[in-house]
């Protein structure tokens, strides 16, 4: 069973996840494979 703040951390990455594929396909360029692959790294330097 995962603790809140795992829980908590795989919101944060998932939410950091759907923005930086907004945000690449709102410039309509970009490719969001970095963000999309450290998301994880991000939420938990946060």
């Amino acid at each position: 069973m995962k603790s809140n703040s795992t829980n908590k951390l795989q919101k944060i990455a998932n939410t950091i996840r759907g923005l930086s594929m907004d945000g690449v396909g709102a410039a309509n360029s970009g490719h969001p494979g970095l963000p999309l692959g450290m998301a994880d790294v991000s939420a938990v330097l946060w």
